[in-house]
Parts: C-alpha cells; structure tokens; sequence
C-alpha cells in the first residue's frame, strides 16, 4: 500500500493552489495513514528536482507521485524513474514546445516572487524526461480537452498505452478534478 504521495503544483504556482488543497483533504478523508506531501518546489529546475530528490529519499516508500502541468512533468519523470504510480493532471510532456517563451523574468503566480530563467535551465529542463514514455501501466493521465496551454492530443500520443481520462472542454486548471477523484482513489489502490 502506498505509504507517501507527493504532489507536484505546476510552473510559476505554489502549493497552495485549489487542487492541491481539494486533493489533500480528499486523501486525508480517506486514509490517515498516507502521507500527502504537497511541496512548495523552488522556481530554479535543478533546485526544484534536488528538492524532490530529497523528498523521495525521506519518506516511506512506496511511494507514489502527482502533479498538475509541469508538476505533472516532475511526477512522470520520477514515476517512470522508480517504477512508481502517477497521476497527471494536464500534464506538460517532451519536450516542452514553446516553454522558450519564459526565458528571461517571470513572476510566481501565487507568491509574487519574480525569477529569472536562462536557456539552460529550459535546456535542463527538457534534459529530465523521457524520449519515449514506459510507465503506462503505473500512470493515470486526467486531461481536459480544452487545455488552452497544452495539446491533448499530443499528450494522448506521448501517453499512448497508460490510462488516459479525457473530459471534453475545460481547461488547463482542470476544473474535473472533483469529479475524478474516486478514479484517482481506485488508481492508487487507496
């Protein structure tokens, strides 16, 4: 039985956000026993993934991974890694079209703190992923159709083979998470 999840907020947000928080009191509804780790992951991608190096190597194993954009990135990355489950709410897949657009300042959404992004930490960024996705079984994709920053489609084919949900219309904060919250239950074995 799972022991640990972490959850992973996407780019420029915090761990504050509305489905971190729905998400949390769910599984705390379900079982105490799991431990919900919902990480404020710094803006800088090598410290964000030292962070989530050093979650992983504190916490009870097994674990098992979520996250929403590029945290959704983050959770297929160290899922696929240690053959681990994962849920992916719109998910940002290899390798990152477009991310070009935030080199140079960008501000957190939720915090406010303002940040700096290179070509190489874009580069570093797209360096953590995998050409070809091998963690089907393990993985439960959620996707909203009418993610305005993300493709579906393209997300659909990078996923090819994992449990895929797709609800039509929506968005990118995927407003269906209340509705999908017993498949997450029954995906994770909770």
């Amino acid at each position: 039985m799972i022991k640990t999840i972490l959850y992973f907020h996407g780019f420029a947000s915090s761990s504050d956000s509305g489905k971190a928080k729905i998400f949390r009191k769910y599984i705390s509804s379900l079982n105490k026993d799991i431990k919900v780790i919902i990480p404020d992951l710094s803006n800088n991608f090598k410290d964000a993934v030292d962070e989530i190096n050093q979650l992983i190597k504190l916490n009870k194993k097994p674990i098992a991974f979520l996250g929403s954009s590029l945290g959704g990135y983050y959770a297929a990355y160290f899922s696929k890694k240690l053959n681990a489950k994962a849920v992916l709410i719109n998910p940002a897949i290899p390798p990152l079209k477009g991310f070009d657009v935030y080199e140079g300042e960008n501000i957190n959404y939720s915090t406010g703190e303002k940040f700096y992004l290179t070509s190489q930490d874009i580069k570093f960024i797209r360096s953590i992923s995998f050409k070809k996705y091998s963690n089907q079984k393990n993985t439960l994709v959620l996707i909203e159709s009418g993610d305005e920053v993300l493709n579906y489609v393209e997300t659909t084919s990078y996923f090819k083979g994992s449990y895929i949900n797709i609800t039509f219309g929506g968005d990118h904060s995927y407003g269906s998470l209340d509705k999908n919250l017993e498949k997450i239950k029954f995906f994770l074995n909770i």
